[in-house]
């Protein structure tokens, strides 16, 4: 089906999905970070102090997640929507008049749970389930809710807040989010789609739906993990050390800040690529390919000291992180099924949380021990690697399981 087309048709269910990814933006670090500053001195907080309390959020969010994030195979996304929007807003407002650090570590586990952590399964799962044929061109589209959230929140946070106080600021997040994203947001995905109308080809869809009690005890589950948590693991990490990396190397830090605009760029590009290779070729099919652009940018940043080294980092990282966005929604149902990809995608997000709450503290322990960080982030690079290797093996293995099942359950010629 040509592009224009396929998103004319499916609209509704673009845009819903969209929308949730970019609303999102309310509980993802960049736009939390935003009032740090402003945290931190009312509080009285340490940069330490505060990283702290927001990775035990952080992490608190994690943990629910598993449980919660099953709602989405009970409920419609509409439904969902209704349920985690309101409760997102709670938490903007919260932020907002908060006055005692319990207040805060709960209002941040609310926005990081509801925002980056419900929305995001809310979007990905409603998607898995409405397309199959056009999965990775329709995950495609609506993760690029994220790239948006991050190009227009940051700008028109601060300029709210410079007109009317941090606070206030929330305040009027929170009123968007009620009175914009939860009406339109439910109007949208009110009607769910079924994918039959696709056509899909047996690449698309799983043999059969498993549970997540059986995904859990699949081996090569765990083996897609250790390539799934990479980017997030990385990629987190390297932008929480940023300034200390570009201080080690006497860098420019506003010339080191211009380098995330070829990210986004990137990013933008690939994650149609993606989209496109993943309905031709299938999800499991390009699991090698992911991680490659990833290793070569860590190497290219560690073992380089010049400058232009951070934007060579920043053009292949976003190559990596437009193929691992746009598979990373394609590749749970079509090797899991749908019946139970809300439980499942709430481990997997989980999971990947609870890499980004780690990395930073990690690294950072090892830099107070004397490791030099260029060093670990040519062992990112050298990790990424050989993970690849790993998942070209286990591609190779999900494509020969999915073929022997196909063949077990061929109905017999008489």
């Amino acid at each position: 089906m040509p592009f224009i087309r396929f998103v004319a048709n499916n609209a509704r269910w673009i845009v819903g999905g969209f929308l949730l990814t970019f609303f999102s933006s309310f509980g993802q670090t960049f736009f939390i970070s935003l009032s740090a500053g402003d945290i931190r001195a009312e509080y009285g907080l340490t940069h330490g102090q505060f990283g702290g309390l927001y990775m035990l959020a952080t992490l608190a969010s994690a943990l629910t997640l598993p449980w919660l994030g099953r709602i989405t195979d009970r409920y419609g996304a509409a439904t969902v929507t209704l349920i985690i929007v309101p409760l997102l807003a709670t938490g903007a407002v919260g932020m907002a008049f908060s006055a005692h650090l319990v207040v805060l570590v709960v209002v941040i586990y609310m926005l990081r749970l509801f925002g980056q952590g419900m929305m995001t399964q809310n979007a990905l799962t409603a998607t898995g389930r409405w397309f199959a044929a056009n999965r990775g061109r329709a995950v495609s589209l609506v993760t690029l809710g994220h790239n948006a959230g991050e190009a227009v929140f940051p700008f028109a946070f601060v300029a709210v807040a410079a007109a009317l106080g941090w606070r206030n600021a929330w305040l009027v997040a929170a009123a968007v989010l009620v009175i914009v994203a939860l009406p339109a947001i439910a109007a949208l995905t009110a009607r769910e789609r079924s994918p039959q109308s696709d056509a899909p080809d047996a690449t698309a869809i799983a043999p059969r739906d498993w549970t997540r009690s059986e995904v859990m005890r699949d081996p090569l589950f765990w083996v897609l993990l250790t390539g799934v948590l990479a980017p997030p693991f990385i990629g987190t990490t390297i932008f929480f050390h940023q300034v200390y990396l570009v201080e080690l190397r006497d860098w420019s830090l506003p010339v080191f800040a211009s380098s995330f605009a070829v990210m986004s760029v990137t990013t933008i590009v690939f994650v149609l690529i993606a989209g496109a290779l993943i309905d031709r070729f299938s999800a499991t099919a390009l699991l090698p390919v992911f991680l490659v652009p990833l290793s070569l940018a860590c190497l290219a940043l560690g073992l380089l000291d010049a400058q232009w080294s951070a934007f060579v980092f920043m053009a292949l990282l976003g190559v990596s992180y437009g193929f691992s966005s746009t598979l990373f929604g394609a590749i749970w149902p079509e090797i899991y099924g749908t019946r139970q990809l809300g439980a499942i995608r709430a481990v997997i997000v989980a999971m990947m949380v609870f890499a980004t709450a780690v990395g930073p503290g990690l690294t950072g322990a090892l830099i107070d021990l004397g490791v030099s960080y260029p060093l670990q982030i040519v062992a990112m690079g050298v990790y990424c690697a050989g993970v690849a290797i790993v998942m070209t093996g286990a591609s190779r293995r999900l494509l020969a399981r999915r073929r022997a099942h196909v063949l077990a359950n061929q109905p017999t010629v008489p």
